[in-house]
C-alpha cells in the first residue's frame, strides 16, 4: 500500500522521501489532489547470463522444420524486389 503526498511535500522533503523509498515505501504523488505519479523502489532485472542447453533444446522442440528450399525461394525474391532500392552499404557508403 503507497501513502499519498502532495507534489510541495515531495519538492520540499525530497531527501527525506527518497530515503524512505529506497527503504521500499511507495508513494502516490497528488497535485491539487489528482494523483500524478507514482514513487516506487527501484527494481532491478535479473537476467540469465547463460541459458543451459538442455532448456534451449527444449525451446526449439516444438517449432516446426525448416523448409531450406522455400526459405532460398523467399530470399532470391526479396533480393530481386530489393536489388533496384539501392540499399547496401556501398549506398550507405555514398551518403556519408
Amino acid at each position: 500500500m503507497s501513502a499519498t503526498i502532495k507534489q510541495s511535500e515531495l519538492r520540499n522533503d525530497n531527501a527525506t522521501i527518497m530515503r524512505r523509498v529506497a527503504a521500499g515505501e511507495r508513494f502516490t504523488v497528488t497535485v491539487n489532489g489528482a494523483p500524478i505519479a507514482d514513487l516506487v523502489p527501484h527494481q532491478r532485472e535479473t537476467r540469465r547470463q547463460r541459458i543451459p542447453a538442455a532448456e534451449i533444446d527444449a525451446m526449439l522442440h516444438d517449432l516446426p522444420p525448416i523448409d531450406v528450399e522455400a526459405w532460398h525461394r523467399d530470399r532470391a525474391e526479396l533480393d530481386d524486389l530489393l536489388d533496384d532500392v539501392g540499399v547496401g552499404p556501398a549506398q550507405e557508403d555514398e551518403t556519408r
